[in-house]
């Protein structure tokens, strides 16, 4: 097993990874505060692992609440029946919550902690390989709403997160590779050995050698801890994780978030991202083409598959949370690395994205 530590002004925890984790009860038990334990996890996530890692917990009452499987579902009513189930089975605050899951469970599970009775405690347990690289670590939590992905939440850090690289063997393979997105991410963002492994490598990532892919997850894991250690609640370089989003979540809440997987949007968006980085002369053609190569060879899309109109997608990107003002709040690769902008070149932001659609 390996640990990361994520050291942050208010709240530290660690990150652990390794596989067959959830099978070792006492990194769940060391940080389960207060006698009663709630895992929360999905209706395809739950059958398989819940069952062990409840009976790793003697000590603690342990109840669970499954949510059905899908983005759809991260949404404020999903939100108000975990808090309901919560008050009947009369959690208190210093009571603990694991979000058992996806990016799905573990937002919604992690917006429910920070909610209820002002915060409980909260393990982040992640089974996909996005949530594994990305979403479990940092704190982020939220559920969407109809005009807008993440509209709703809050930043609350988790007590740990626990990372078993050996569910990925039962992860299809769509989303395994949706959550590869994330992992090119960082390489985009000058992660150099991240970069190295997915093109020197790229056969056994995409075979999900274990070797390789824990290597990967830590790599990522580490990156993410480094830059959300400088900046917890978003306020500089933390956006550049956003490399790629505000135009994957107009994709996502265009098409109801029942289209496009989360890293699949994330793709797509990345490659809006290089065009409008190149069409503003800040990006090379030749590393352009060199992101757009790596993109493309991971299995990940390239562009957008069903009918969107230009202007929808610049409305809903216009509701993006990360926005100031009127201007679009957006991260883009250059030729000396990524870089913030607020950009108000509406014509040179809708060209970018025509050339995916």
């Amino acid at each position: 097993m390996q640990r990361l530590a994520l050291t942050l002004a208010q709240h530290s925890y660690d990150i652990c990874i390794g596989e067959g984790l959830f099978q070792d009860g006492r990194l769940v038990a060391e940080q389960c505060v207060g006698d009663k334990v709630l895992i929360l996890s999905n209706e395809t996530i739950g059958p398989l692992y819940l069952d062990s890692l409840a009976a790793s917990l003697p000590k603690h009452k342990v109840f669970s609440y499954l949510i059905a499987d899908g983005e759809k579902y991260k949404s404020l009513d999903t939100f108000a029946k975990i808090i309901d189930f919560l008050v009947e089975n009369k959690f208190r605050r210093n009571d603990t919550l694991v979000a058992l899951g996806g990016g799905v469970v573990g937002d919604i599970g992690g917006f429910v902690a920070a909610s209820y009775q002002r915060g409980m405690g909260l393990i982040q347990c992640p089974t996909s390989l996005l949530a594994q690289v990305d979403s479990s670590v940092g704190g982020k939590t939220a559920v969407n709403h109809a005009a807008g992905k993440n509209l709703i939440g809050a930043f609350y850090q988790p007590r740990r997160v626990i990372i078993d690289t050996q569910v990925l063997s039962t992860l299809p393979q769509r989303e395994f590779v949706s959550g590869l997105a994330e992992v090119a991410k960082y390489a985009m963002l000058g992660e150099v050995e991240i970069d190295s492994i997915l093109h020197e490598q790229k056969d056994s990532v995409l075979a999900r050698a274990p070797d390789c892919l824990s290597r990967l997850i830590y790599l990522s894991c580490a990156k993410k801890a480094e830059i959300v250690a400088q900046d917890e609640n978003e306020q500089g370089v933390r956006a550049l994780l956003n490399l790629g989003h505000s135009f994957g979540h107009a994709l996502e809440s265009l098409t109801g978030y029942q289209h496009y997987l989360h890293g699949e949007a994330v793709a797509v968006g990345m490659q809006m991202a290089i065009n409008l980085s190149e069409l503003k002369g800040l990006l090379n053609a030749d590393k352009a083409n060199t992101y757009r190569t790596l993109l493309s060879n991971l299995g990940l899309p390239c562009k957008v598959d069903v009918k969107l109109a230009v202007d929808k997608v610049l409305l809903s990107m216009k509701l993006d949370k990360k926005n100031i003002g009127e201007r679009y709040r957006l991260v883009l690769p250059t030729d000396s690395g990524c870089i913030i902008v607020e950009e108000d070149d509406k014509q040179a932001i809708g060209s970018a994205v025509a050339m995916q659609i």
